[in-house]
């Protein structure tokens, strides 16, 4: 089983703000499940991880769940979650009476936008993600470079959280080897710790638009399947997001070709069932 652990859907009329950049013209626009799985069933993916798209409104869940009730591939729903909200607790519990309430299975904030580079270490932070693990989600890091310190002390004092890293942290492709130097060390402090995962996700996003090459990608490929292992590593195509610099099918053989030599299993691993088994997927 293939799984795509990250990508997103959106209405433009529903309110994403941050698509009002003029260099997203080319994504400023709907995009629907029949969509989505045309490009799935064009390059063999099985299933699917939806992911809150950045709009930071609890009323979008109700979209992205009624999505995952309507579509087969959609095996799990990653909300948005406020994890200063003191009633986090209760809204997760009321996500899940909505319809598709089932295929909830991790929560996600922008902390990418957060000024402060310690946001995670904050206290009433730490409540709301450990409301996430009570409710059994994960919760998904979409977090700077910059940020990526704080992930880790948080993973290191939140053992019950299960985090997975977006996009291994956002490093600075395009910046070449001052990028690779800034990123590895950090990288490497949260994969230390065990209870996190990261999804070899959004890299053509991070490098050159318009000049991007395998080989530009393989250092971060190479860095995360030495300190994470296959076995906590997953392919996500963070389609629609990737249309910038690469279609659905370019982002999948583009990760393919980078990855170093790998076992069999290894490649399962990172193509399907280490998301099965993070969320749950079944």
């Amino acid at each position: 089983m293939i799984v795509d652990a990250h990508h997103h859907l959106w209405r433009l009329e529903d309110g994403y703000a941050w698509l009002d950049a003029p260099d997203l013209a080319p994504i400023r626009r709907t995009f629907t499940p029949e969509e989505l799985t045309a490009e799935l069933d064009k390059e063999g993916v099985d299933r699917t991880v939806l992911v809150e798209g950045g709009r930071c409104d609890p009323d979008e869940a109700g979209l992205l769940l009624a999505y995952a009730q309507d579509t087969p591939q959609i095996g799990g729903v990653v909300v948005w979650a406020d994890l200063t909200d003191p009633g986090l607790a209760d809204r997760l519990a009321g996500y899940r009476e909505l319809p598709g309430g089932g295929s909830i299975v991790g929560a996600r904030a922008q902390i990418q936008g957060e000024p402060d580079p310690d946001y995670l270490d904050r206290p009433d932070v730490h409540r709301g993600l450990r409301a996430v693990a009570a409710a059994g989600l994960a919760y998904d890091l979409v977090v700077t470079v910059a940020q990526l310190p704080a992930a880790a002390r948080a993973a290191a004092v939140l053992p019950e959280v299960r985090f997975v890293l977006d996009h291994l942290g956002k490093p600075r492709i395009r910046a070449g080897a001052d990028g690779l130097a800034q990123w590895r060390a950090p990288f490497a402090a949260l994969a230390a710790v065990p209870n996190t995962s990261a999804k070899l996700s959004g890299m053509v996003t991070e490098a050159d638009w318009r000049a991007w090459r395998v080989d530009d990608l393989r250092p971060y490929v190479a860095a995360a399947v030495e300190l994470f292992g296959p076995d906590r590593l997953m392919f996500g195509s963070d389609w629609p997001v990737c249309l910038l610099a690469a279609g659905y099918g370019e982002v999948k053989s583009a990760l393919t070709e980078a990855l170093p030599p790998l076992t069999e299993q290894e490649r399962h691993a990172i193509f399907g069932r280490t998301a099965a088994r993070v969320y749950s997927l079944g």
